[in-house]
């Protein structure tokens, strides 16, 4: 009785739930992965998204031969792909591990209707319900708890994270991660698989150079990161991770975000000190991203809070242009969107310094923001990616509030004192000295104080139009 493995975002062997259940069944093994970005809705990955993915499933690929297996590509769309391996291989099951985007559960869907209604073939089984289709099973591998079961007193669902995270820290108790099998039975035949090549997820244009050099995507590079992590930043993290010149993070999203590592492996590598963790409670921030987009699958594009569906931005190309070049003239920004660009990351605490400066001393709108971020991170995550620019803008749950405006000269100052950080990204200013080092250009795009109050005069003309 073959077993399809659909992978998705879960390329990784140890703490797999759905390929541990398929090494559960009395059969071979056949691991698939199927590019399908028409499968994505609006939001198929981006160009830096691809480009890790890509070399994941190299990596996933040479892991799975370790075994005595190996990953078989095929493209999309998803439902006629997966219909056409299984008539190929007349496999018996399908199973693979929850997403949680909106389109992406709609895939879902669609897959296991399609496969419980497939005709039974010479071999095939009943699926567990009667119907003589193909089993069709997925399995929880991305989040600590599934969205739906998280709920408020009230039955609903959460809108504010300490509460949430309060109910997660006192609730949880996370099963040890599954081991990674030793050997995966092979099939006798293995069916038609595209070169990874063939999926076009590589740019023409080698721009990846730098990334290539700090980035090791798979499950392999998952680990290390961990234990650098562990041994060499967790100690001192809660300080640490304000300061975006130093190595103070993680560095696990990108890793995170394709499945190469679970938060349940995370949960239980922090060990004794893992509810007390400032690290945790950004894990947890996580799950809190994908409870809002489980609940409320609008708010990728719209506010969550009604009232700021008037707010009035004010759209401009140049502007938006010299915010994703690094060319505004001030400091901490360009030295934040030029690090995106060349790495496929940005520090945490630059992220929220150039999404306030974007949507409040630009009035640009968030949505703007987002689409560049989705194209040029690494761990573009739509529920972060959404929770997190809802956020700074002030539209969504547990929002800043509006007039919460971050100054980047302030922030820089503060959290970049020596000027080591801008002075990397911007080697143009490594001449410059103190409070120098985070001065806007005389000829920045924006004045810092003008804008500020511009954006608060915004605020108060959509609250005005609100009532």
């Amino acid at each position: 009785m073959t077993t399809l493995v659909w992978f998705r975002q879960d390329l990784r062997l140890a703490d797999n739930p759905a390929l541990d259940a398929a090494t559960q069944r009395d059969g071979p093994i056949i691991p698939i992965y199927i590019w399908s970005p028409e499968d994505e809705g609006d939001w198929p990955p981006g160009a830096a998204s691809r480009w890790w993915l890509h070399n994941s499933l190299a990596a996933l690929d040479a892991t799975l031969r370790k075994r005595g297996s190996r990953l078989t590509l095929a493209k999309g769309p998803t439902t006629k792909a997966l219909s056409a391996l299984v008539a190929q291989t007349n496999a018996t099951a399908v199973y693979w591990n929850r997403r949680y985007e909106p389109a992406a559960r709609a895939c879902s869907d669609a897959v296991e209707r399609a496969l419980t209604a497939l005709p039974r073939g010479r071999e095939r089984v009943k699926a567990r319900d009667g119907a003589p289709g193909v089993e069709a099973q997925s399995f929880n591998s991305a989040l600590l708890a599934e969205p739906h079961e998280i709920l408020n007193q009230s039955g609903q669902p959460y809108r504010v994270y300490t509460p949430y995270m309060r109910r997660m820290l006192h609730d949880l108790d996370p099963p040890r991660p599954l081991a990674a099998p030793k050997t995966i039975r092979a099939p006798h035949s293995w069916p038609k698989s595209l070169a990874l090549d063939d999926l076009g997820l590589m740019p023409s244009i080698e721009w990846y150079t730098t990334m290539a050099k700090i980035w090791q995507p798979g499950e392999e590079g998952a680990r290390k990161r961990l234990d650098q992590f562990l041994k060499h930043t967790l100690a001192d993290y809660t300080r640490s991770r304000e300061h975006p010149a130093g190595a103070g993070t993680s560095r696990l999203s990108p890793h995170l975000h394709c499945g190469e590592i679970g938060p349940r492996q995370l949960w239980h590598a922090l060990g004794a000190q893992g509810r007390s963790s400032q690290f945790l409670r950004e894990v947890i921030w996580r799950e809190f991203a994908y409870h809002l987009l489980y609940h409320y699958p609008e708010t990728t594009t719209q506010p969550m809070r009604a009232e700021f569906a008037r707010f009035p931005w004010k759209k401009s190309a140049r502007l938006l242009r010299a915010w994703q070049r690094g060319r505004t003239g001030v400091p901490m920004v360009d030295a934040g969107m030029r690090e995106l660009w060349a790495t496929g990351v940005m520090h945490n605490r630059v992220r929220m310094i150039v999404g306030s400066f974007l949507v409040k001393n630009l009035l640009q709108p968030w949505q703007d923001g987002a689409r560049w971020f989705w194209d040029t991170l690494v761990d573009a995550d739509l529920a972060a990616n959404t929770m997190n620019w809802q956020w700074v803008a002030g539209s969504g749950a547990d929002a800043a509030p509006y007039f919460r405006i971050f100054n980047p000269q302030t922030q820089g100052e503060r959290y970049d004192p020596d000027g080591a950080y801008v002075r990397r990204w911007l080697p143009e200013r490594a001449t410059l000295r103190g409070k120098q080092m985070h001065a806007p250009e005389d000829d920045a795009i924006v004045d810092l104080s003008d804008s500020r109050e511009a954006a608060l005069d915004a605020y108060q003309a959509m609250r005005t139009r609100a009532r």
